[in-house]
């Protein structure tokens, strides 16, 4: 009667308790592990006589049911001995093999940012023996959870198992792996988490507090502190110029398919590399001579029709050879039917073309004629060794990432301090005098910019919607300078600088609140490769 008892309190605790499960972002999982199996040391053997452990195997399917409760159905097979198993033949009596499958219930804290989740767990389970009786079993234990990625984990579990036969209580200690499948779509997730109650002041029911929600209107997942991202880019819809397509934070959130450098919003040829000055357009006149690459002989450099689109002879032209047979009109000392540029004074090692700077590469196919480079880069040099040539490096100067326009990356740390700054900043009611509050973080901010010599910092000035829109616009647009007037007198050059006003024009949260107006009210610090 006890032991009822017992395994219907379990099952109580277990189904009425709520707190968050080991990973709310997925279905279900299954598990393997390594069991340690101790039949003796509960039916009046030692604990400590560990040579009569024994190994076994488990496998088992994990389904969550709600935010804090897991459901797994582990199956078990293992080769157990007991302190009283008759005496005759040693090694068909002390050993028997023995196969078990259970119900069993996890309770569990997790925290996003935690790589250790702890659980306790209970249910019942049936165990056969080969050769002896079948016994159901009440096991209760506790666990971790060890996060090695996203959706796996190392685990270990210990449990006591109370059995309903006597002399059947046993212990079983197992260390495995598990791994987390079926990831929940954002509208499941969205579900799921408003099933449950939320959290006292926490509007949106995303499990963050209005007071450090940024969109406690809209539901959010905490790395982007509370706001909304309908492409799943990790980049907020509310800073997102592409909202509705997976894109890249270098191009706020827009993709750049081509990989030109130019986000497709901005790029009439999307998926064909061009440049910048031909708006992402392959450019068929690059050096703007009139004349068309494919019939220009120095398509990097302006000519002229008569020289074929090459420049007029730069150096003096010598007399030709006295041989008549052999002709060098530029007298370079190139033959004219080996010259590729016979009108134009050029070494030997480009093919009588010019070479203003002696790499070995012809000015017309060198994109940085004045930069001795590397024909792998179309003549141009990368100065700081990150893989992208200097034509096409942001940061030239500065080792970074191809993804990032060869910047360095934004630290987290940093990118954290900018992200707060956009509450931090403060002003007088109606007003675009800084309170004496914002300097502390806005000197962070010059700190950053100081680390970040190749990028360019963008301030936006925003409202909340009350009075008139030309008003709102207007000192949006002050409160922003203000910002931009302190850290250029913290010795931020302005050229590295500039500041914006958007007014009301775009609300991160519900005007007709208070709550909403207040957010609303702010100045974003946007910093990305110049």
């Amino acid at each position: 009667m006890n032991k009822i008892i017992v395994i219907t309190a379990i099952f109580l605790t277990l189904t009425l308790t709520t707190t968050q499960a080991q990973n709310p972002y997925y279905n279900n999982g299954i598990s393997v592990k390594s069991l340690f199996m101790d039949y003796q040391s509960q039916n009046g053997g030692s604990l400590t006589d560990f040579k009569s452990y024994h190994h076994g195997f488990e496998i088992g399917y994990m389904e969550n049911l709600q935010r804090n409760i897991n459901l797994v159905v582990p199956i078990k097979v293992g080769v157990v001995s007991s302190h009283n198993n008759p005496v005759g033949d040693l090694d068909r009596c002390l050993h028997k093999t023995v196969y078990g499958i259970d119900a069993i219930l996890q309770y569990q804290w997790y925290k996003p940012e935690s790589q250790i989740t702890p659980y306790i767990m209970g249910g019942l389970g049936g165990v056969s023996e080969v050769e002896g009786n079948f016994n159901i079993q009440a096991p209760i234990g506790a666990g971790l959870f060890f996060k090695v990625a996203e959706n796996a984990y190392i685990n270990w579990q210990s449990e006591y198992r109370l059995s309903f036969a006597d002399d059947r209580n046993n212990l079983h200690h197992g260390l495995g792996f598990v791994y987390l499948m079926n990831k929940r779509g954002k509208s499941d997730l969205m579900d799921k988490m408003k099933e449950k109650k939320t959290l006292k002041g926490d509007s949106d029911g995303d499990g963050i507090a209005d007071d450090l929600d940024l969109c406690p209107q809209s539901f959010g997942p905490r790395e982007l502190n509370g706001c909304p991202d309908g492409d799943m880019d990790g980049i907020a819809d509310y800073k997102d110029a592409c909202p509705s397509t997976p894109g890249l934070k270098a191009f706020n959130g827009c993709p750049d398919t081509d990989g030109d450098g130019i986000s497709d919003k901005d790029d009439e040829c999307p998926n064909m590399a061009g440049v910048l000055s031909n708006n992402g357009c392959p450019d068929n006149d690059r050096d703007n001579d009139g004349i068309p690459d494919n019939l220009d002989n120095c398509p990097n450099i302006a000519g002229t029709p008569a020289n074929n689109g090459c420049p007029s002879t730069s150096r003096p032209v010598t007399p030709p050879p006295t041989t008549p047979a052999i002709q060098d009109r530029d007298g370079d000392g190139v033959i004219d039917s080996q010259d590729r540029c016979p009108d134009q004074w050029g070494p030997a090692s480009s093919f009588g073309c010019a070479d203003s700077d002696n790499d070995g590469i012809p000015d017309y196919d060198d994109k940085c004629p004045n930069a001795p480079g590397i024909s792998v880069y179309n003549g141009c040099p990368d100065s700081d060794g990150d893989g992208l040539d200097d034509s096409r490096d942001k940061c030239p100067g500065t080792y970074g990432s191809v993804a990032n326009g060869g910047c360095p990356d934004i630290a987290a740390e940093d990118r954290e301090v900018l992200e707060l700054a956009m509450r931090a900043v403060q002003f007088d009611t109606g007003r675009a005098t800084l309170k004496s509050e914002s300097n502390r973080i806005l000197n962070q901010i010059a700190d950053i910019m100081r680390r970040y010599p190749g990028f360019a910092l963008t301030i936006e000035g925003h409202t909340d919607n009350t009075g008139s829109a030309g008003a709102n616009q207007a000192l949006s647009q002050r409160r922003a300078k203000a910002c931009y007037d302190y850290l250029a007198k913290r010795g931020i050059s302005t050229a590295n600088m500039k500041y914006v006003g958007h007014g009301e024009a775009k609300p991160i949260s519900d005007n007709n609140t208070l709550r909403g107006r207040s957010l609303n009210r702010r100045v974003e610090f946007n910093l990305s490769p110049r």
